[in-house]
């Protein structure tokens, strides 16, 4: 075996040369890697005693994409392309052996070669299009050559990778090998040149482009397809052009084509926020005073007390992963209630076709429903998820304490609510941490770790190695009054019935935010998770909302209702109310206000910036670690567009000067102190950085 970097070795097995990739943990293509393939390739072509080559990797998966620390510094030598080129180009048979994922360049490489073998769990995909980018080593132009071009397309712009049966049906892998791998790949090699097998170049297959060619339909109507979700982000588009493109242009020119579309997007600024908002939620995990190698408890079974909404998404976050779960519950009916929605829940997912009702079943034997409060006693993490009230809390903290073993973690499900104050109610607050889980609790990625002030680094580290486990992205934050998320989301609420007092509408403020990015706005959110809930929030701290109030007062608590802001058909489409209308205009002329034509421009300043600059309180007392963890909470929590990388990152981009100056004017106008600048701002704003420069 010859080293030819120090992350790829050449070997030779009789006739075929196999070139080995090891570069840890996902072998990625770094430039040693790019060279080494090069070189590697170079000597084997070149060897007469080699008449094929084989590319396998070492370690747990195939070429898993770029090398991610190369991003934004200037391209080395030799680039991908070069290494694809040689590959195609070689007089030799080039033999991918692919286990793992083989992924973005790393699918790229093996599109380059003559053929593909790979084992029954590899994963195939192009994910690109998730860093605001599209496949720039030629993945447009061979991929739909393989499996077609609505395939491919689908491929791309999901980015979601398939598995490995769905690639050998797609024609996208020759063979599925079981054994070891790198033998497999030399058989299939030896039988491609004991059958004379003619080299098939990628590049040169075109009867699945002929079956689109002079149908512009098929492009129109996967455009139409993908629109709802593909809304405002630059790279699908682009991804759709590369393969209309692959269809319309020679190779070569399609590739000069899809490196135009590629720069374009390189220095859009959509993928400048995705590329940022990547290594955000990879930074995310990472605890100053919190180690890796922090000892995580071990979860081989969790608790949930309350069978409610929250409660049975959130088991069945630990259900989907193979975690045992006992749900409790005081009544036996609400028990019922609880698991029979959990079931619709996975049934109706079922008949989408992303689980088996085999899978279903499998799921609802790991959750365990009882009444009986003592069934806690062997859970590793006990998440109590009832109402948000705290004397209740308190109440189910200590009935927790007195029965779960001594190493329990102890989670509670608050949205808003004191984890300290909880956590006095047990005689081991050290265990307690917030685990805000957000609506619904089995959909929703973000997960709001809270550090109370005696949270140990155990607790810590297991509420965040949990939350991976499940699938979550965990960020941790501090004890405050909403913490993080809702914390800045109660100062757009704010703003937001403000505006309708002052001349907006409700579906102006919705449409601007949808026009950002937001999948709905404020007024639409409130009558999708029940106007009920803030209502009842709201009378306990003793605060009023005179228009939400008296909605509320009327029984219209929301979609669930067929009535809240809006009027909701059988289908729960909404449209404007006058009734609402008239209880707005009606409360503005009760409290003297005259109301005035408010511009688009105004409403998105009047609800941002105050999230922004609440943001900067946030940091300045150390609720959040960093900048980037808020937008990480705001993307995957709240529906900020990750193509504007989340509130502090889009404040930064916006410029911090105009934003408070901007505050300044509206504070000028109204005389109103909420539009006081946060210290942090202030300084940033004067020294001329950002939240992410510091």
């Amino acid at each position: 075996m010859t080293a030819i970097t120090k992350s790829v070795d050449l070997d030779r097995r009789g006739r075929v040369a196999v070139l080995t990739v090891n570069n840890p943990p996902v072998n990625a293509l770094s430039q040693h890697v790019r060279q080494g393939l090069y070189e590697g390739l170079k000597q084997a072509i070149s060897d007469s005693a080699v008449q094929a080559i084989v590319i396998v990797c070492a370690g747990r998966t195939f070429i898993a994409g770029a090398d991610i620390t190369e991003f934004g510094k200037p391209p080395a030598d030799p680039s991908l392309h070069t290494v694809l080129d040689i590959i195609e180009a070689s007089p030799k048979p080039v033999v991918a052996a692919i286990h793992g994922t083989a992924l973005g360049g790393g699918l790229e490489v093996t599109l380059a070669c003559h053929s593909r073998v790979g084992v029954k769990d590899a994963r195939f995909g192009l994910p690109e299009v998730k860093l605001g980018l599209l496949p720039g080593a030629g993945g447009t132009q061979r991929l739909p050559r393989v499996v077609g071009v609505e395939k491919a397309l689908s491929m791309m712009v999901s980015g979601d990778p398939i598995r490995a049966d769905e690639a050998l049906k797609a024609g996208l892998v020759d063979e599925i090998v079981d054994g070891d791998l790198t033998a497999a790949g030399v058989a299939f090699a030896e039988k491609a040149l004991s059958e004379k097998r003619p080299l098939k170049k990628i590049r040169d297959l075109d009867d699945k482009l002929a079956a689109v060619r002079g149908k512009p339909e098929v492009f129109a109507n996967f455009r139409k397809s993908v629109a709802r979700q593909t809304r405002g982000f630059r790279a699908p588009e682009n991804i759709v052009k590369a393969v209309e493109a692959a269809v319309s242009l020679p190779f070569e020119t399609g590739l000069k084509r899809e490196r135009e579309l590629f720069v374009e997007l390189l220095n859009s600024p959509e993928s400048k926020a995705q590329r940022y908002f990547f290594f955000a939620e990879r930074e995310a995990a990472k605890i100053p005073d919190v180690p890796p190698d922090t000892p995580a408890k071990e979860i081989k079974k969790a608790a949930v007390i309350g069978a409610g909404t929250m409660g049975g998404g959130i088991a069945m976050n630990f259900a989907n992963v193979g975690i045992p779960v006992t749900v409790v519950e005081v009544q036996q009916e609400a028990l019922d209630r609880g698991l029979g929605i959990v079931r619709k829940n996975y049934e109706t997912t079922a008949s989408r076709g992303r689980l088996t009702m085999a899978d279903v079943e499998k799921r609802m034997g790991l959750i365990r429903g009882t009444t009986d409060f003592n069934a806690i006693a062997d859970a590793d993490i006990v998440i109590e998820a009832v109402f948000e009230e705290m004397p209740i809390k308190k109440e189910v903290f200590a009935k927790i304490d007195k029965i779960a073993k001594p190493d329990a973690v102890l989670a509670t499900n608050t949205s808003t609510l004191d984890v300290n104050e909880i956590a006095s109610a047990t005689s081991r607050p050290e265990s307690v941490i917030g685990t805000h889980f957000f609506s619904p609790a089995n959909v929703m990625r973000l997960l709001e770790n809270v550090r109370g002030a005696k949270s140990s680094k155990t607790a810590i580290a297991t509420a965040m190695a949990v939350g991976r486990r499940i699938n979550k992205v965990p960020v941790l934050v501090g004890v405050c009054y909403g913490f993080v998320g809702n914390r800045m989301l109660h100062q757009r609420g704010i703003q937001a019935e403000k505006l309708i007092l002052e001349g907006a509408l409700p579906h102006q403020v919705d449409r601007v935010l949808y026009d950002f990015g937001f999948p709905m706005g404020p007024f639409a959110m409130g009558d999708l998770a029940g106007l009920d809930v803030g209502w009842r929030i709201r009378k306990g701290r003793g605060v009023k909302s005179p228009v939400a109030d008296r909605i509320c007062e009327l029984g219209r608590f929301g979609q669930k209702t067929g009535a809240g802001y809006y009027k909701y058909d059988e289908k729960r489409n909404p449209t404007p109310d006058p009734d609402v209308e008239k209880i707005i205009v009606d409360v503005s002329t009760e409290m003297g206000i005259t109301r005035r034509p408010i511009s688009d421009e105004e409403i998105l300043q009047r609800l941002l910036y105050p999230m922004v600059n609440e943001g900067a309180k946030i940091l300045e007392e150390k609720m959040a670690l960093r900048a980037s963890d808020i937008d990480v909470i705001w993307v995957y929590g709240y529906g900020w567009p990750v193509y504007r990388g989340g509130p502090m990152f889009w404040a930064d981009s916006i410029g911090l000067e105009a934003l408070r100056d901007t505050m300044l004017g509206f504070q000028r106008k109204t005389g109103d102190a909420f539009w006081t600048p946060a210290p942090l701002l202030n300084r940033l704003a004067d020294a001329g950085k950002g939240f992410l420069d510091r």
